[in-house]
């Protein structure tokens, strides 16, 4: 079978027209960082940024160059604890969301 497209393409425009999508990618970004997968949660965060805020709108509110969050967001990148939070900040305000976290016991 012959891919047709990206999936980027895909999940950028499931995440624009179903909010609850949009909403679980920016859950999975979160419950990844905290469970130890930071290089999934910040592909995650890409491909959310790039289908919502953008990241040029990003860098503004956030007050970060760019290029500095497409290097902070990359499989690679290690983002500050504070440009994180500013980060998540930034895409809760734009989905309209709070997040909350549980901590659940291991079985």
């Amino acid at each position: 079978m012959v891919l047709t497209r990206s999936y980027k393409h895909s999940i950028a425009e499931r995440a624009q027209r179903d909010p609850e999508f949009a909403q679980a990618l920016l859950d999975e970004a979160a419950t990844s960082f905290l469970n130890g997968e930071p290089e999934i949660a910040r592909i995650i965060l890409r491909d959310l940024i790039n289908a919502t805020v953008g990241f040029e709108e990003l860098a503004r509110e956030t007050e970060r160059p760019s290029k500095s969050l497409h290097r902070m967001l990359s499989a690679k990148g290690n983002p500050s604890m504070d440009n994180l939070a500013k980060i998540f900040s930034v895409i809760r305000a734009t989905l309209g969301v709070d997040m909350q976290v549980h901590a659940v016991p291991v079985n």
